[in-house]
């Protein structure tokens, strides 16, 4: 399994439509850098975010999630609240080979402030737009800029495809078009 090189990545997003908006370069002046990077894609954040907020002494539930348990923002800067969680989307819709699987990492400027970035593995034949879980680990606010960089893509290709991708097995999260809540089946 490899680590795929930019040029891999830029044919894959312009001829196949792996990544759609798709940024050939790094964009850096004056925001959170995002596009295209040696080995990876940097992906940018929506507008729209979800914040965790204890306003009615939920306990969350995976299987039976409590839709009260947020407060919905949508604004170009979202000021995250010391110690909080939230969820948002990537700006660009992704479409994965069946012969790759996706690993996200955060972004050192927002680490660096106490930010982590979680997103679980893309799973070969899954497409959607990507629901991003946001951690503030610090005391303090710290603001999560809209369609600026939140956190980079690394696409592992394998020495063959899978048996069965998540396509084929109707995977609950396939094609999402939004901040996706937790799903049981």
């Amino acid at each position: 399994m490899s680590a795929m090189p930019d040029h891999w990545i830029k044919e894959k997003a312009l001829k196949e439509g792996m990544i759609s908006p798709f940024v050939d370069h790094k964009e850096e002046a004056g925001v959170l850098s995002y596009g295209l990077s040696s080995y990876g894609y940097d992906a940018r954040v929506d507008s729209k975010f979800k914040i965790f907020a204890n306003t009615h002494s939920s306990i969350v539930d995976p299987k039976n999630f409590p839709q009260d348990s947020f407060i919905d923002k949508e604004t170009d800067v979202c000021i995250m609240p010391p110690n909080s969680f939230m969820l948002a989307k990537t700006v660009e819709y992704f479409r994965i080979p069946k012969d790759v699987i996706v690993i996200c990492v955060g972004k050192s400027t927002y680490a660096r402030c106490g930010i982590v970035v979680s997103v679980t593995p893309l799973e070969p034949g899954w497409e959607g737009y990507v629901t991003l879980e946001f951690s503030n680990t610090a005391p303090l606010p710290v603001k999560v800029y809209a369609f600026e960089g939140a956190c980079q893509f690394i696409f592992l290709a394998g020495n063959e495809r899978c048996s069965i991708s998540y396509d084929q097995v109707n995977g609950k999260y396939m094609r999402q078009g939004g901040v996706t809540l937790p799903i049981v089946s």
